[in-house]
């Protein structure tokens, strides 16, 4: 029986109202790396604090990424 993963695509709502869709194996700990603006290059940086809005989970990553997009 092959593995099941887990894969999540989830939208953001920034401080400044606008939103932010992306796609993550680990949803609590990348929300957290959005909130503590780990990487100054990201959208959300200075939209922080980020609240999430929404997300749905993937069995496979490709479906994921076809989702997202």
């Amino acid at each position: 029986m092959p593995a099941i993963h887990n894969y999540f695509v989830y939208i953001l709502e920034c401080s400044d109202k606008s939103y932010y869709v992306g796609v993550t194996n680990d949803l609590e700990v990348r929300i957290s790396q959005h909130n503590s603006g780990e990487n100054i290059s990201a959208y959300t940086f200075t939209r922080r604090p980020v609240v999430l809005r929404y997300y749905k989970r993937f069995d496979q990553i490709e479906h994921a990424i076809e989702f997202e997009k």
